[in-house]
């Protein structure tokens, strides 16, 4: 969700961003059945466990009837809408940190029903810091449970056939195809980014959601509801690096980088930069490099350096 839970936005943008890719492949003279089979999405999900189904079962139906009436797929393998889920960091809290187990819990459990093919559970502590080991433990055995324990993954759909669910599902597709109708007459996904619409409307629904919080409307168990005194200091969180491991971290990469072929490195730099300016694919290019062993920070230095530092647009 884009702005909080009950917003149908992250959905019906990431659609339309895959709508854009589409028609640029199509335009580029691919066949659709040849590209589409590689398409796959990748979706936060929210603690509103009903909506997120909702939100998933709607995409489906969406993609399969774009991808046949749109691009003329005639593949099944096309119409497949597959995706990746990850539970949202927006949705876990500083405060009672180890109530983010449960969310994180409900999260997963939304995406298991909602179809998708694979997942990531965030640590109950990544509120507090990156993920602690014990923190993490917990986030993968969070799926075994689900999947070997509570066998979520043994039907395809249970909550098809609900009539809250099947309701709730046209009402999500409703409102996705409402948001992508926006994005389509504001010119494609590209255009409607340059004029700031995207923007504008995620900007807004990440706004309507925190006042919903701040007024009491929308309840965060810790935060504005059963609320508990807590001493912030005893808050588990990741302790800091051992300096001496840190010292020998950069030795070992200095080491590295020492042994490289710089040759090998400056001309698949010079390569790139060439690529930046109109010369070549610079996707390849930067595959190149890596291979070539330059360092993440020397490519986008490299690309910075030719095409200028990327600024978001500002929405006024």
């Amino acid at each position: 969700a884009v702005g909080g839970p009950g917003c149908a936005g992250g959905r019906a943008f990431t659609r339309a961003s895959a709508v854009q890719y589409g028609d640029d492949c199509v335009a580029r003279g691919m066949d659709p059945d040849q590209f589409l089979p590689r398409f796959t999405y990748f979706f936060d999900i929210s603690v509103s466990f009903f909506e997120e189904v909702a939100k998933f079962r709607a995409g489906r139906r969406i993609w399969a009837r774009i991808t046949r009436e749109r691009w003329g797929a005639k593949d099944p393998r096309s119409w497949r809408f597959k995706f990746h889920g990850q539970t949202s960091g927006v949705d876990l809290t500083r405060q009672q940190p180890l109530n983010n187990i449960s969310r994180v819990t409900i999260q997963a459990m939304a995406g298991i029903l909602g179809g998708l093919q694979s997942l990531h559970t965030d640590s109950y502590d990544e509120a507090l810091s990156c993920p602690t080991e014990f923190g993490a433990r917990i986030a993968v055995n969070t799926q075994n449970i689900l999947r070997e324990e509570a066998h979520l993954t043994d039907v395809i759909d249970p909550l098809g056939g609900s009539y809250y669910v099947e309701k709730l599902t046209d009402d999500m597709e409703t409102e996705i195809l409402r948001l992508m109708r926006i994005v389509e007459d504001a010119g494609g996904m590209y255009a409607a980014v340059e004029k700031g619409i995207v923007q504008k409307m995620i900007g807004e629904s990440a706004m309507k959601f925190q006042q919903s919080v701040e007024r009491g409307e929308q309840t965060v168990v810790g935060v504005n509801a059963y609320q508990v005194k807590e001493d912030a200091a005893a808050r588990p969180a990741l302790a800091k690096p051992d300096p001496a491991r840190m010292q020998a971290h950069v030795a070992a990469f200095k080491a590295w980088k020492a042994q490289r072929s710089q040759a090998a490195a400056d001309q698949a730099l010079s390569r790139l930069a060439a690529c930046a300016n109109g010369a070549g694919n610079i996707f390849g290019a930067v595959v190149d490099a890596a291979e070539a062993g330059c360092t993440h920070g020397e490519i986008c230095g490299t690309l910075r350096r030719e095409m200028g530092f990327g600024q978001p647009l500002v929405v006024v």
